[in-house]
């Protein structure tokens, strides 16, 4: 059984984004996506603040940590400059954080609420898997590259029905969690390939929605206010 002490909560970030130029310190809402990320991790009623570290390298993002006054993972310029590989240098905390485990939380989903981060721990802690991934589920039909239908034929005279076809689940890249240890391994979360290794955790998609593009970034600002304005009526 996990125990929420050993559960090291993180949020990583760099400057070095190819397809939106710092893209963490972009204005966003009257404020920044990091600045939106790390106030959350505040309002937690699952984990202690003293479990919540913003592993980051550059000066600018070290400070928006030390303004809230939290804890700081001081990433290398090599780390924040990997893309992927190995993880060891990507996540260099795996080795250097006194906790069996770690979750990780996507800084460019804005629209993700703290209640549901919190939802996400309390699985993982009540979870035999030894990785926790946040997923969508949904219902289409798919090709591969060559043209082959992947999804399951509706059968011959069938109109093309979404809900005639088997719920595949889509990585959400919102909510991660593992054993650390298996970072020494290049193993996060769990053997992709190994049933049962890492458990799917089925997340709203709104919630979730991914920053990766300029275009994602007008849209998430629009959702964001109006969700606060809600929030505030």
């Amino acid at each position: 059984m996990k125990k929420i002490e050993d559960i090291a909560v993180i949020v990583q970030a760099r400057l070095h984004s190819e397809r939106v130029s710092q893209k963490v310190l972009k204005p966003f809402a009257g404020t920044n996506l990091l600045d939106i990320a790390v106030q959350k991790m505040l309002k937690s009623s699952v984990f202690k603040l003293s479990q919540f570290f913003l592993s980051v390298h550059e000066p600018e993002l070290v400070e928006i940590g030390n303004s809230h006054g939290v804890n700081i993972f001081q990433r290398t310029e090599q780390s924040a400059r990997a893309e992927g590989v190995p993880l060891t240098l990507l996540y260099e905390w795996w080795n250097q954080l006194p906790f069996t485990y770690a979750v990780l939380i996507n800084p460019c989903s804005p629209l993700l609420p703290i209640e549901t981060i919190d939802a996400f721990i309390t699985r993982f802690l009540s979870t035999s898997a030894e990785g926790l991934f946040g997923v969508f589920k949904k219902r289409n039909y798919l090709w591969n590259e060559a043209g082959a239908l992947i999804s399951e034929s509706p059968g011959k005279g069938a109109a093309m029905d979404t809900k005639l076809v088997e719920p595949y689940y889509e990585a959400a890249h919102a909510l991660y969690a593992g054993r650390l240890d298996r970072i020494g391994d290049g193993i996060w979360m769990g053997e992709l390939g190994e049933p049962g290794e890492i458990e799917l955790y089925v997340m709203d998609e709104l919630e979730a929605f991914d920053i990766d593009y300029p275009w994602q970034f007008s849209v998430a600002e629009i959702l964001f206010e109006s969700i606060a304005r809600k929030g505030a009526s």
